[in-house]
């Protein structure tokens, strides 16, 4: 285990910096590598030009292709989409932040407690992504569309449509631990001192002739517990839904502001990340807390990944920014109600029962701690 504490996942740091490297190079070398293309056609061209049929009579695909890779509109589709992977990227930025032995010191008391301080920053993030950037972002984007009033009442009922499918949801998909008290109940009460004499000496003699199936039973109970443990919460699952649904609000964000111009592209790629590196430690927290490991939790958040790259596509070959506003101006406010019920719903009362006035004075200040960092970050951004 020690050598595992040696290896700092330094893979991790060269995914999460790669992609933002490439982006700046091919921003750099754009109008160069579009002049070699364009340069090397025409020495193809002019090779086969002479006797006999051309190269491109040859390969008539050729041509289309070569314009196609040329083409302003294919270096748009190579930087969406390496933004997009830059972004999604970020999701892996916790295992920078949380240790590797996090996994096993989470069940101690200590490790409990930093669990409870990471959720009471993850609360603080969720609310000030909410109220100070998608909201926002939702309503600015219904302004620029239309200026009527009733757009506003429309943003409204996103929200609570969010929040009632992420209710929904979590009824329909509920936790296995409240089924499984009452049965754990009853065998304590089974086994209990409470029970008569004659029950009790019938049950020490069968314990005596059959004391290996004792043994085996009280094995298999002892085995069930960490199964018990180890099941994954439904609200682990409500925050990766959440969490591909605001990817893929991120890819849209992301090509609709190359299909606009390279400038505002990068800009728009680097305020999402800063946005994106404190919410997705927030979010790992909240995956912890629901039963995942902590490689199981990166690998998670990889996978959303995937859904912010859709987005991009959605948003390249839609051509039109307009279009991705209109998409954007309702996941916004759905995706917010999403994350009021993950903060609110299934963090909060987790906090709730903290009896100790210290832990809980401290909890409180990281709330207003993740709050103030989203809070500085629009500003900058903005």
């Amino acid at each position: 285990m020690k050598g595992g504490h040696c290896r700092r996942p330094s893979w991790a740091v060269a995914a999460l910096f790669i992609p933002v490297t490439l982006l700046m190079l091919t921003s750099r070398g754009a109008s160069s590598s579009q002049k070699m293309t364009q340069t090397a056609m025409a020495h193809a061209t002019a090779t086969a030009a002479g006797p006999g049929p051309s190269l491109t009579d040859d390969l008539p695909g050729l041509q289309a292709v070569a314009d196609l890779l040329a083409s302003e509109q294919a270096h748009v589709w190579f930087l969406s989409l390496v933004g997009s992977v830059a972004v999604g990227l970020s999701g892996i930025f916790p295992l920078l932040v949380i240790p590797i032995e996090a996994g096993a010191a989470l069940k101690t008391e200590a490790g409990c407690q930093k669990l409870k301080q990471l959720l009471s920053f993850a609360i603080g993030g969720l609310l000030g992504d909410v109220f100070l950037h998608l909201l926002p972002e939702a309503w600015a984007l219904s302004v620029s569309s239309a200026g009527k009033q009733n757009h506003y009442m429309t943003q409204g009922l996103w929200v609570i449509v969010g929040l009632l499918a992420f209710l929904l949801l979590e009824k329909m998909f509920p936790d296995q631990d409240s089924h499984e008290d009452p049965a754990s109940n009853s065998d304590l009460n089974f086994n209990s001192p409470t029970q008569s004499n004659s029950v009790f000496g019938e049950k020490a003699v069968a314990s005596l002739r059959n004391g290996h199936h004792a043994e085996s039973r009280k094995s298999s109970k002892q085995q069930s517990l960490p199964e018990r443990s180890e099941k994954i919460k439904t609200s682990g699952y409500l925050n990766l839904l959440a969490n591909c649904i605001d990817n893929f609000t991120h890819g849209l964000a992301v090509a609709g502001s190359f299909l606009i111009s390279k400038k505002v592209g990068f800009l728009t790629t680097f305020a999402i990340l800063l946005h994106e590196i404190p919410h997705e430690v927030g979010d790992f927290a909240i995956l912890l807390r629901a039963g995942f490991d902590r490689w199981s939790a990166a690998r998670m958040q990889l996978s959303t990944a995937l859904v912010g790259i859709l987005g991009a596509c959605f948003a390249l070959c839609t051509q039109s920014p307009k279009g991705t506003e209109n998409a954007t101006a309702w996941i916004l406010p759905f995706t917010s109600g999403g994350f009021l019920y993950i903060a609110l719903v299934n963090v909060v009362p987790d906090l709730l029962e903290e009896s100790s006035l210290r832990h809980s004075l401290l909890q409180i200040l990281l709330i207003f701690c993740g709050v103030a960092v989203m809070a500085l970050l629009s500003a900058i951004v903005d």
